[in-house]
């Protein structure tokens, strides 16, 4: 008798599917214990027992709290090829404020806002079929447990530790779940997906002395004014129209008292933009406009950028194949193709500037059960049927990779 192909859509589907139970145990045991960046310590702990569960090799301790793990199908080795698959771990430090379900947070002041907790389950899940079916791929998956995505971009500590490179990655995925789309269907958007984002500190000096002779001082106040709108300009007049930039200023302080003219001024903002050579010119040109502009009203200028994420361009040929798979699991209806990039930022960026990658949206909204909240709200929750479907994409997108 012919033995069952266990690597269809269908098995693999039908496989996720039957860890239904186990997968919602182990998302609400991670959402009751949410932590932060870089605190992820019970969390990655959790993570290395499943994988132990599953004889999954791993590598604990990445950055402190990543944790890489390792199944190698037939002819596996450093010239065999490679797909990685990630999850970010960490949490937010939210009020979760969702009363009436049992796996609220138990951390005061902490929340897995973000959809977190599912993306760990579901790489778990995808690792436990994966596993079972390493007979049915050449190469090799490494699973990317990653920290800190929402505080220092701790996908830069799993690429320093070897997570693209030991051995080679051809490709990696990554997925996140998506408020705004319901439960059952898939979001992909092809090149810039995400923004890149630095932040600025900007402080303006000028002199300070009283506020009835202004003639003999240099309002700092006046001159931040003059440079917050010349700097608006950068966007209008130094980017093309058809590129996209955002410059902002959320802080601004200055003074001390109502008639004494201020010396300095503290400003704090962001720039974002998509693409890396639009990045380099706003922020060199944000730097020429604050500084000239500041001296030729008599004051100073002195800016700190701090870099920020880079822009997650995602690469075509891997967001086909996440399309592919979507689509043979949900249908060709329940895929949508974002028209626009998104101004937040992600550090899968990091992944896919070195290696092809595809990062796509998971859906997890129902209007019927109330799960309408959107992502870093106290009542985001998500629709635990999208679990499986998160799992059987994943391990139909390392197949298409490792089985070609």
């Amino acid at each position: 008798m012919a033995t069952a192909d266990r690597s269809t859509p269908e098995s693999i589907l039908a496989a996720a599917k039957a860890m239904r139970p186990w997968l919602v145990e182990v998302r609400r045991d991670l959402h009751q214990y949410p932590e932060l960046g870089l605190e992820e310590h019970r969390t990655a702990a959790r993570v290395q027992s499943l994988l132990d569960e599953s004889g999954i090799d791993h590598l604990d301790g990445i950055g402190g709290t990543g944790v890489l793990g390792r199944i190698d199908g037939k002819a596996a080795g450093e010239k065999a090829t490679a797909v990685a698959l990630r999850a970010d771990m960490d949490a937010l430090p939210i009020q979760d404020a969702k009363e009436e379900v049992p796996y609220r947070s138990l951390q005061p002041g902490k929340m897995h806002a973000c959809g977190h907790d599912v993306h760990t389950t579901i790489l778990l899940g995808a690792a436990r079929i994966l596993n079972d079916l390493r007979a049915e791929f050449s190469g090799t998956v490494r699973l990317l447990f990653q920290p800190a995505e929402e505080t220092i971009g701790g996908a830069k500590l799993l690429i320093k530790a070897g997570a693209l490179t030991e051995p080679p990655v051809a490709a990696v995925f990554g997925l996140h779940v998506e408020s705004e789309l319901d439960v059952g269907k898939f979001a992909v958007r092809y090149g810039q997906r995400n923004a890149s984002s630095d932040a600025l500190q900007l402080i303006i000096h000028g002199q300070s002395g009283h506020g009835g002779y202004p003639a003999n001082t240099v309002d700092a106040i006046v001159v931040a004014a003059q440079v917050i709108s010349a700097l608006q300009t950068v966007v209008s007049r130094n980017v093309d129209g058809r590129d996209a930039a955002v410059v902002s200023f959320g802080t601004i302080h200055g003074g001390s008292i109502a008639n004494v003219v201020a010396n300095r001024v503290e400003l704090t903002g962001t720039v974002r933009t998509l693409d890396p050579e639009v990045r380099r010119r706003v922020l060199q040109r944000v730097r020429e406009v604050a500084e000239g502009t500041a001296q030729a009203l008599g004051g100073r200028a002195e800016l700190t950028i701090e870099e920020g994420y880079d822009a997650l361009i995602n690469h075509d040929a891997m967001v086909d194949i996440a399309r592919a798979n979507a689509a043979l699991l949900v249908g060709e209806e329940h895929i949508s193709v974002y028209p626009r990039a998104n101004m937040g930022v992600e550090d899968f960026a990091y992944y896919a500037s070195r290696v092809p990658g595809a990062f796509f949206s998971l859906g997890v909204r129902n209007e019927a059960r109330g799960i309408i909240h959107p992502e870093h709200h106290e009542l985001f929750d998500v629709d635990e049927d999208c679990l499986p479907l998160g799992v059987a994409i994943q391990v139909m997108n390392a197949l298409s990779i490792l089985q070609d």
